[in-house]
Order: structure tokens, then sequence, then C-alpha cells
């Protein structure tokens, strides 16, 4: 068993930057792949960012290429997300997921492929 919480989030003007949290406590957490989702009001929960359990493959949507840095510290158990360039778009809860599965390349964009999931952390985008 896998227990994330996120931290971070918080209001931010159009522009600014942000980075996210994510905790993981359990069972191992070095082998596994881990992303970020986010869920806007009245929207799906979509995928933002995933890494790999070994450090160096990143995968984004393409609404976020270029702003947003996926990266973990696997001494400290802790994936962040770094947000620059923060739009209103991106004003939603967001949420950090950890496969199951032992050295998963962490390619994968869908919500059934990961089995743990934080609670959500809030970011709101306002001017």
């Amino acid at each position: 068993q896998v227990q994330l919480v996120e931290s971070g989030g918080g209001l931010v003007q159009p522009g600014d930057s942000l980075r996210l949290s994510c905790e993981a406590s359990g069972r191992t957490f070095s082998r596994n792949a881990m992303a970020w989702f986010r869920q806007a009001p009245g929207k799906e929960r979509e995928f933002v960012a995933s890494i790999s359990w070994s450090i160096g493959t990143t995968y984004y949507a393409d609404s976020v290429k270029g702003r947003f840095t996926i990266s973990r510290d696997n001494a400290k158990r802790t994936v962040y997300l770094q947000m620059s360039s923060l739009k209103r778009e991106d004003a939603a809860v967001y949420f950090c997921a950890a496969d199951a599965s032992s050295y998963s390349t962490g390619d994968s964009k869908h919500e059934v492929d990961y089995d743990y999931w934080g609670q959500g952390t809030q970011v709101t985008v306002s001017s």
C-alpha cells in the first residue's frame, strides 16, 4: 500500500510559478512510476505529467509542455511538479498518482494505470 499526500497548492496570478509536492509513504517508492493529474470544475480528470521509476524519462500533456517540469527525489520519497507561466486554464485540483507495478516506465497517460492516489491540492490562477 502507498499513501500519497500532496502539498504546495494555492492562489497565484497568471504568469506566476508554483511547485507542488507529493510525499509517499508505505511500500517502496523508488521502483514506481509517478504522475500528476488535474481536474477542473465541471471537467474530467486529465493527465498532466509522469515520470519513470528510474528518474530521467518524463512525459507531459501538450498543454503543459515547456511550462511544467516533473521530478522526483527518491531519498525523500517525493515527486514534484514545478509549474511556470501559469495560465487561468491551469486552475484545478492537482492529484498525485502512483503505479503499483515495479520498474514501470511511466509512459501511461491513463488514470486506470495508476493504482494509488492522493487527495489533491487546489491550484487557483486568478488576477
